[in-house]
């Protein structure tokens, strides 16, 4: 049996090398692992088959095949072939890369898209696990994805950093593997180098002052932000980070983003009595925070925030994430879920419990895929029925309420009723088309009567 990893990020490469760790994949077999550069340029990223400081995870496998170095000048991402020459590309690689496609389990990251969602249809026999990356996880599948393949996905392997809750991905029949806290820490610690932690001036930075870690997320770049809203956001993220009353605020930029951005906060650190310092280094956000020994970490709605408290205990806050709910768009954007998770997380009066959490999670996800999520429709409508309108304004739109005809939904005026759709036509229009029926059967009748 081969097990084929197809996995493009590190944390969910840190997912999968704890889950082996732990047995919770079988230790039968070969294990296969496909790497993936899915960067918008790849040549300028160093990707998980090749990054040094992923080589012991890269341990637990028995071979590496490079996607990208298959595909040539084609991006992974527009890896789309058409259905008649799929047959021929899984004799090509099962060829290549020494495979039995009757002995075959598929291990991937986003199904939704390319390559993963290639792979899972050039191999049609071979059942489908699903490895979680982070609060992704959480939101129901973005695309209906046909039975042949869904019917074949059996388990969604997941870091368990929101303890309690239940991933959305992989549809209610998958079976949710969760990959202990603990563990995962062990995974990601194996990538820490071990080298000093320098600022961006190359200055190396103690761990002795309080700190407080603040993280960016190039937000603007999603179009989610205009460039001088993020440095806005910014800003409030050091006012928010100032809470702990931290001697130092270290701010770890996205690797994408202008310098621009790490001005407003190097401007607003001193203005709260702390030193401010700059790393661009390659910790991941978990590592680094426990090498400062972190008071607090602070972002928008980064997975590391969650994971952080996960494995660590660090108290996490966040900004700007009531704002950002109103304004993602469309509603089924992608980041919904991540984004009312940390908010709930967060907020001055966080979710209770995971079973609050769990309902929540639910009926946003009904609320952006009510075709592909249509069996959380009970639980979306349970939760809404006792939310006051504060509280459905905060996480749903009053539209999309009133689309799906759920409780919160704007009651309509009377002319609005009138042309409101009934029956896949507006009021007036199934009047006017009841109205014509009956005159054609009194037609009908009379001319019965007549004998005609």
């Amino acid at each position: 049996m081969t097990a084929l990893f197809a996995l493009h990020s590190a944390y969910g490469f840190a997912t999968a090398a704890a889950a082996i760790d732990d047995g919770l994949l079988g230790d039968d077999g070969d294990r296969l692992l496909v790497p993936v550069v899915s960067a918008r340029v790849p040549e300028t990223v160093t990707g998980i088959g090749a990054d040094p400081t992923l080589a012991s995870l890269r341990a637990r496998f028995d071979r590496v095949e490079d996607l990208n170095a298959l595909l040539g000048a084609r991006h992974p991402s527009s890896w789309e072939p058409d259905d008649d020459d799929l047959p021929l590309l899984e004799r090509l690689l099962t060829r290549a890369w020494g495979l039995d496609p009757d002995r075959l389990e598929l291990f991937v990251q986003s199904p939704q898209v390319a390559p993963a969602r290639t792979l899972m249809s050039l191999f049609p026999r071979a059942p489908i696990t699903i490895i979680g990356d982070g609060l992704m996880t959480y939101s129901p599948m973005r695309v209906a994805l046909p039975y042949t393949v869904s019917g074949r996905i059996t388990r969604v392997v997941h870091a368990d950093i929101v303890p309690g809750v239940r991933p959305l991905v992989g549809g209610p029949a998958a079976t949710t593997v969760p990959v202990s806290a603990k563990s995962l820490r062990r995974a990601l610690q194996e990538t820490d180098p071990g080298d000093p932690v320098r600022d961006a001036a190359g200055t190396e930075v103690g761990g002795s002052p309080s700190t407080v870690l603040v993280l960016g997320q190039y937000l603007a770049a999603l179009g989610l932000v205009s460039p001088r809203e993020e440095a806005a956001l910014q800003r409030e993220l050091v006012d928010r980070a100032a809470r702990w009353s931290p001697e130092r605020i270290v701010f770890k930029p996205h690797p994408s983003a202008p310098p621009v951005l790490a001005d407003a906060v190097r401007d607003r650190a001193p203005a709260h009595g702390a030193e401010f310092v700059e790393y661009r280094g390659p910790l991941a956000a978990e590592l680094l925070a426990e090498r400062l020994d972190a008071r607090a970490v602070v972002a928008s709605f980064s997975t590391a925030l969650p994971t952080v408290q996960a494995l660590t205990g660090t108290p996490i806050g966040a900004a700007g994430t009531a704002s950002l709910l109103h304004r993602l768009r469309p509603f089924e954007n992608s980041n919904r879920v991540p984004l009312t998770v940390v908010d709930a997380l967060t907020r001055e009066d966080p979710a209770a419990d995971a079973l609050d959490l769990q309902l929540l999670v639910d009926a946003v996800g009904y609320a952006m895929q009510p075709e592909i999520a249509a069996h959380l429709r009970p639980r979306a409508e349970r939760l809404l029925g006792g939310m006051d309108a504060a509280e459905r304004d905060r996480y749903f739109d009053s539209g999309r309420l009133t689309a799906l005809r759920l409780p919160g939904a704007v009651t309509p005026g009377p002319v609005r009723r009138l042309l409101e759709p009934a029956g896949g036509v507006g009021r007036i229009e199934e009047w006017r088309l009841t109205a014509a029926g009956a005159r054609r059967r009194a037609g009908r009748a009379w001319r019965a009567i007549r004998g005609r």
